[in-house]
């Protein structure tokens, strides 16, 4: 059986920390990396104005498709037959929790990854922090770092995260802090059992603030190019399933691989907030551009880096 992605043991607890001790010593190549691929995607923005929350109002442009009906302006929009949205210039600073899942299954890299899916899921907190940090917003991390408004976000999460070695890594994140009026974004593949997913959802829907759920996916995970036989691996509870012909269970893996994720986005939807993929063989910043225009309700970053299983 030819292998076509690494895997990972099950963790025992002098596994988990020498992983921890790894990702700790990756942390400052990856915030070099995700401060360039920030500076990458600001260089793009700069001069613009921000669409967001606020009161100070910017312009009137055209509605398109996927947008919230709340923001049409129907008394601009009376006066000829285009649909109008008003936009308001973001103004106040707010909150944003940043989360990674760092359990086991987010160690796989196939061969036709960039990188592993936890490497891909750092850099895009980082570099989102980084760019949150610069327009002035509050970034904190739950259960590690307070929210403060601070030009080095980024170098305060990367710290952080460097000397968070005891931390459980496979329990979703505290929410005592987390408060309405604030976005939160969470960054994980989401293969944890679907009723889980759903009851972590139910607590963020309680404690109120909008989430922005990133799915970070392998290639080898949206395509399924498993074919003969094949032995997989869960890396988070150490069963093994084989299969005498991949091939056969593509149709019926993708169909419900489909299913999962809708049901993520609509629920990312019916709380306010969004849903995006990120796959490891495309640039992170394709990832940044689209969740920093999902975030701010800008349609032209989001149609610029449209992919199959994004919707804002």
């Amino acid at each position: 059986m030819a292998t076509i992605g690494q895997r990972s043991e099950r963790a025992s607890q002098a596994h988990t920390l020498q992983r921890a001790r790894h990702r700790a010593s990756l942390v400052p190549d990856l915030l070099v990396d995700a401060r360039r691929i920030a500076n990458t995607v600001m260089a793009g923005w700069h001069g613009r104005r921000r669409r967001g929350i606020g009161e100070t109002f910017w312009q009137y442009r055209p509605y398109q498709a996927g947008e919230t009906l709340a923001r049409i302006d129907w008394r601009r929009s009376a006066r000829d037959d285009q649909t109008y949205v008003r936009d308001l210039e973001w103004e106040a600073a707010h909150t944003v929790w940043i989360w990674v899942d760092l359990s086991p299954s987010m160690l796989f890299q196939s061969r036709g990854a960039r990188t592993s899916k936890e490497e891909r899921a750092l850099i895009v907190a980082i570099a989102m922090a980084d760019l949150l940090s610069h327009a002035g917003e509050r970034v904190g991390y739950p259960g590690l770092l307070r929210p403060r408004a601070s030009r080095n976000g980024a170098e305060r999460l990367a710290t952080a995260l460097m000397g968070d070695l005891g931390h459980p890594n496979d329990d979703w994140p505290p929410l005592t802090m987390v408060r309405r009026f604030s976005e939160m974004l969470i960054v994980s593949d989401f293969l944890r059992p679907v009723e889980e997913c759903e009851a972590f959802l139910n607590d963020v829907a309680q404690h109120g603030p909008r989430p922005h759920l990133v799915e970070v996916a392998d290639p080898a995970e949206e395509d399924f190019p498993y074919k003969g036989r094949t032995e997989f691996l869960d890396p988070e509870t150490g069963e093994r399933i084989t299969s005498g012909r991949a091939q056969d269970w593509q149709s019926d893996y993708t169909e419900l691989r489909a299913a999962r994720r809708d049901a993520l986005r609509q629920r990312a939807h019916a709380l306010g907030g969004s849903f995006t993929v990120s796959r490891t063989d495309r640039l992170a910043s394709e990832t940044l551009v689209r969740l920093h225009g999902l975030m701010t309700g800008n349609p032209e970053e989001v149609a610029a880096t449209d992919a199959p299983g994004d919707s804002p």
